[in-house]
């Protein structure tokens, strides 16, 4: 499933590392951090930027903020809207601002550090400090997979029981589900997170990302990791494992009751409600699918290329998701034109 392909990369996998890369990313550190460490129960860690592009850092900022400043500005006009405009008080618009809120919170979690790096070469990130944006991180990842997962059943309930729509994901449900997103991402992540606190770092502390990830910090150790290895892995099973099953479920349900539909208008319709929420999957996951092949496969490769495929993989949604439903979706164009043309009338 491609959603396990996801977990995997970002948290229980233990990623081969590519040697080359390794010792550029060290001889292009501080000679200071180069050395060898004392044993190290709370480490300070060096974030890598674009290895063997330091000199265009400056540069390379341009585009990314370009993509920050999109992401939340489209994402917080998206939460804006459905909240300020009664005609989006619906199920489908409602999952919608949680999509947006999830990516907002997934641009600030990358964005001090990836703009640090750029900007003012701060590498250095306190160990606690590299705990928490790991688990805000993967936090955000694993809750805008879930958001998925409750957009395809919001479509599925549209389609297959529109009657009933309205009856099923009342006010009240679609709260629980908000709380259970949160709820079950906190509930897996905590103790992975904890569970770092045990080891010891003695090896080199340069992680090989512009922020901090399970697996890259946990290789880092001169401990014995195999129980965060092992509880990484098992915490893919009620993330990836039921996230994949039930957006597939889904579709193969909302397919079938399309095809029951009689009428082909009502039944393009129908599908046309979908495509979206389609796109919004492809562009979560295909990232994460790019990246995966470049660690197996691309050890041959500059290694600026999967630094730039993990910075952009972050992105990519957030920077996406607003101008995907902003287009597809008519009801969200025209609330947007009215809050910009009434905002316009007051100025």
């Amino acid at each position: 499933m491609v959603t396990e392909v996801r977990i995997m990369v970002t948290i229980g996998e233990d990623i081969d590392e590519d040697e080359a890369l390794g010792s550029l990313l060290e001889n292009s550190a501080p000679a200071d951090h180069n050395a060898n460490f004392p044993n190290s129960t709370f480490p300070t860690f060096l974030l890598t930027g674009v290895p063997g592009l330091e000199w265009a850092h400056a540069w390379i900022s341009i585009p990314f903020c370009c993509l920050y400043l999109t992401a939340l500005s489209g994402n917080t006009l998206i939460l804006f809207t459905v909240l300020t405009e009664p005609s989006l008080h619906e199920p489908m618009y409602y999952f919608l601002s949680m999509l947006s809120t999830t990516d907002i919170g997934l641009c600030i979690s990358t964005l001090v550090t990836v703009l640090g790096i750029f900007w003012l070469s701060a590498l250095e990130i306190s160990f606690n400090a590299c705990l928490s944006q790991m688990f805000f991180i993967h936090l955000f990842t694993f809750m805008e997979s879930s958001v998925l997962l409750a957009m395809a059943f919001d479509r599925f309930v549209a389609i297959s029981n529109p009657l009933r729509y309205a009856t099923i994901l009342t006010h009240a449900r679609i709260t629980q589900i908000g709380l259970a997103v949160i709820t079950r991402g906190t509930v897996i992540l905590t103790p992975l997170v904890l569970l770092l606190k045990r080891l010891s770092f003695c090896r080199s502390h340069l992680l090989r990302h512009s922020y901090c990830f399970h697996p890259d910090v946990m290789k880092l150790s001169c401990s014995d990791t195999k129980i965060n290895s092992a509880f990484g892995l098992t915490a893919i099973i009620p993330t990836a494992g039921v996230d994949s099953i039930f957006i597939l479920l889904s579709y193969v349900l909302i397919i079938r009751s399309v095809l029951n539909i009689a009428s082909p208008e009502e039944r393009k319709k129908a599908f046309s409600t979908c495509i979206s929420h389609i796109t919004a999957v492809a562009i979560f996951y295909n990232p994460l699918i790019s990246l995966s092949f470049v660690y197996r496969f691309g050890k041959h490769s500059p290694p600026y290329v999967p630094t730039l495929i993990a910075n952009i993989y972050l992105l990519v949604p957030p920077v996406m998701n607003p101008i995907i439903y902003s287009v597809k979706t008519k009801q969200i164009q025209k609330a947007v034109l009215k809050l910009v043309c009434s905002k316009g009338t007051h100025i």
